[in-house]
């Protein structure tokens, strides 16, 4: 079996697609997929599944929350070597996750972006904030908050002309503990 996260853009924000990750829970485990949980309630699945291509794990679970909710979820898929690839490669020196993790961001890409559009994407990058784009992940620290930043989840997604779920350090860090621990 292989390990997967599922993370889902968009939902239970200010009471929009508003999915109980309990009833998420139920579903991934009714499409069998096995050692389901959740983390917290913007839709962070962790599951093991026989299926290796994650094209066909995220169509599988876009189509069944579709089809259960009525609204279209984005789903990206990463396995657990990829989330542990993407924490090992975090660019950002010295970095304390209890103290900083909400001030680092990872964005999940579904594509890679061209290189004309990570340019133009740059130019927007104010000091003292800095991001970086490796392949299909943004890396993105604000140290004056996520909250003051011009580089939110819809502009990078706009700039980068892909679909985008970001989350933040600290809750990276779980999910590959989650995958660990499983």
């Amino acid at each position: 079996m292989n390990k997967y996260i599922a993370v889902l853009r968009g939902i239970n924000v200010s009471g929009q697609k508003k999915i109980i990750m309990a009833d998420l829970k139920c579903l991934v485990e009714s499409l069998e997929f096995s050692d389901v949980s959740t983390y917290i309630q913007s839709g962070n699945i962790v599951f093991q599944s026989a299926i290796t291509d994650k094209i066909e794990i995220k169509a599988c679970l876009e189509n069944a929350i579709e089809q259960k909710y009525g609204f279209y979820v984005p789903v990206e898929i990463r396995s657990a070597q990829e989330l542990h690839q993407i924490l090992n490669e975090l660019p950002f020196e010295h970095i304390n996750v209890e103290q900083e993790g909400t001030k680092v961001l990872v964005t999940f890409l579904s594509a890679i972006p061209t290189k004309g559009d990570i340019d133009k994407l740059l130019g927007y990058v104010v000091e003292p904030e800095k991001l970086v784009v490796n392949d299909q992940t943004v890396y993105l620290h604000c140290p004056n908050g996520y909250g003051r930043s011009k580089l939110s989840n819809v502009f990078i997604e706009k700039k980068l002309q892909v679909s985008a779920t970001t989350r933040n350090l600290k809750t990276v860090v779980k999910l590959c503990q989650l995958l660990v621990d499983d």
